[in-house]
């Protein structure tokens, strides 16, 4: 594999040096307001799906992007996927894009630079240091053949897919890093859609109106699983794992320690098939329990139409909770994590329910857009038919997005209108990422939107105090992905967990930013690392970023 080079070793030194460099904490200040600044931050971007009129699978389903810091100067880059002609298509393509974060608020354009503009048909992408050298590494899924693009360090990046055994050649979508056999290097997970071919295209209609066909229509595919050996290869160990199910149709796959044994379980969502929850066996493999714990299944005992998913302690008892997103007059799902294997249906008793029926949602993610220390929810809204005022003249095709607020007690309340302009903003909404690109101190959200993006900047977000928590393996991978962090701060109590990969088809800022409301200090912080060391620091003062670096015996 390449060693990182100057520009690599420059990123530690302005990583240190940043640490105690961002600012916010001023308690009592306005609700955050999101502001979208798309055209002012640089980022031009447009979207092809290469559409004819012949409705097209994959014209639909995509895409992602990912928030990562590929140059090491400590601010997130931004990197979109884009879609590309399919037969009969005569309108302009379009490649990948990189944007390379200039420190300032604004983006500059640097495919090229970077060489990582693919021209395939993309889905999503994946953020993850596969050879443990402190840069990070993208995958790229693909409506064929996927890419693994290595970094020397500087964000010029090669494609080692081939070389290392990684470019499985389905219908990828959301692609995942994780830990799984607890060896100290990322794996990979890959979710296959299905097989389609767009010469056996089946016409489908809403009524008389063309549309696209349902999920059904076409075989599954099993998604694969990648074990990495020390970062020079990777083997195709689906069989052996236990998760070559193709029953499924898989748009998202999220990897979290959902029993809290210590190794990563994987949760798919499965559009128009039950969902699968592959629990970690602690010996290489997993077995599927997704109808035995309460979430292959809505409360209706419907399989759903189930597109992005995320995990996410929102209600603060230290068990990882679900939600899903869901298809047009269906409801969202939020999983309650009950402990003991099993989970429970709360979408209409949580309040998230009635306001999501009337949208497609793609995108659903926890995040705590208000530091105040409970995970809100963000759903991204798009429908897939252009032509859907047709046959359901009550619905658009670009729709608004979702913001519902924790409010503390185990419920939500949406806040959709009054959070800013941003959130009025009516596209055609797929995937969504979320980090701090201006480093300000709360996180800002990027919507994959069709035929623009949507770049939305949160402000306010930092009038509570917050910590921003970036771990650093030693003896577990190198990014910490998988480690779990206990946060407590008065009676304030919090467990998140460390990764990248969640939403739909996307990858996220991999640092924690952990919102702390009114306290400005946090009591104890505890790292429980995947390699089974746990280190714990007290008295922290809030309002800054921390690096934490695995010890083996602190």
């Amino acid at each position: 594999m390449r060693a990182s080079g100057l520009c690599g070793r420059w990123r530690v030194l302005a990583g240190i040096a940043w640490l105690s460099a961002v600012g916010g904490g001023a308690v009592g200040a306005a609700a955050p307001r999101f502001v979208e600044v798309t055209v002012e931050a640089g980022i031009d971007f447009r979207y092809i799906n290469g559409a004819s009129g012949a409705k097209y699978m994959p014209e639909a389903v995509g895409s992602g992007a990912a928030f990562f810091d590929g140059d090491g100067d400590g601010f997130l880059d931004l990197y979109i996927v884009n879609g590309a002609a399919l037969p009969g298509y005569a309108g302009p393509t379009g490649s990948n894009a990189y944007y390379r974060n200039r420190a300032d608020g604004a983006f500059v354009n640097a495919t090229l630079e970077s060489r990582t503009g693919d021209e395939a048909f993309g889905m999503g992408a994946a953020i993850g240091d596969i050879d443990g050298d402190g840069d990070p590494d993208l995958y790229v899924t693909n409506y064929g053949p996927n890419r693994l693009y290595e970094n020397d360090g500087c964000a010029v990046f090669a494609d080692v897919a081939p070389e290392l055994g990684a470019a499985d050649p389905g219908w990828g979508t959301h692609a995942a890093f994780a830990d799984y056999d607890g060896d100290g290097d990322l794996d990979l997970y890959v979710a296959n859609y299905m097989d389609f071919d767009p010469a056996q295209n089946v016409e489908c209609f809403a009524g008389k109106v063309r549309s696209y066909c349902g999920p059904t229509t076409y075989p599954g595919q099993a998604g694969v699983l990648y074990r990495n050996d020390d970062g020079r290869s990777f083997a195709d160990v689906t069989a052996a794992a236990g998760l070559g199910d193709d029953s499924g149709r898989q748009l998202a796959a999220v990897f979290g320690d959902i029993d809290g044994d210590g190794d990563p379980d994987l949760f798919v969502a499965n559009d128009k098939k039950p969902n699968f929850l592959f629990v970690n066996n602690g010996d290489g493999t997993f077995a599927e329990n997704g109808a035995v714990a309460g979430v292959a299944y809505n409360e209706e005992g419907l399989a759903e139409s189930a597109m992005g998913a995320d995990l996410g302690d929102y209600d603060n008892d230290g068990r990882l909770d679900i939600i899903v997103a869901t298809y047009q007059w269906l409801a969202n799902t939020l999983y309650h994590n009950d402990g003991d294997g099993f989970f429970t249906d709360l979408t209409f008793a949580a309040g998230v329910g009635v306001g999501s029926v009337p949208y497609l949602g793609m995108t659903a993610a926890f995040v705590d857009y208000d530091n105040d220390g409970f995970l809100d929810v963000f759903v991204a809204n798009g429908h897939l038919d252009e032509n859907v005022a047709e046959y359901d003249p009550s619905t658009t095709y670009p729709q608004q997005n979702q913001l519902f607020r924790n409010s503390g007690d185990g419920s939500f309340a949406e806040v959709s209108d009054q959070s800013g302009p941003g959130m009025r903003v009516e596209r055609v909404s797929h995937g969504a990422i979320f980090g701090d690109y201006d480093n300000d101190g709360d996180v800002d959200f990027f919507v994959s939107d069709s035929p623009h993006s949507t770049l939305l900047r949160n402000d306010g977000g930092n009038a509570n105090h917050y910590l921003r928590v970036r771990t650093e393996g030693r003896q577990s991978n190198r990014e910490g992905i998988g480690a779990r962090v206990r946060a407590v701060a008065g009676d304030l109590v919090q467990v998140r967990e460390v990764r990248a990969g969640y939403g739909y088809m996307g990858s996220n800022d991999v640092r924690l930013t952990i919102g702390l409301g009114q306290y400005a200090t946090i009591d104890t912080l505890q790292v429980f690392w995947p390699s089974g060391a746990v280190q714990t620091l007290v008295g922290l003062a809030a309002d800054r970023e921390i690096a934490v670096v695995e010890v083996a015996d602190p």
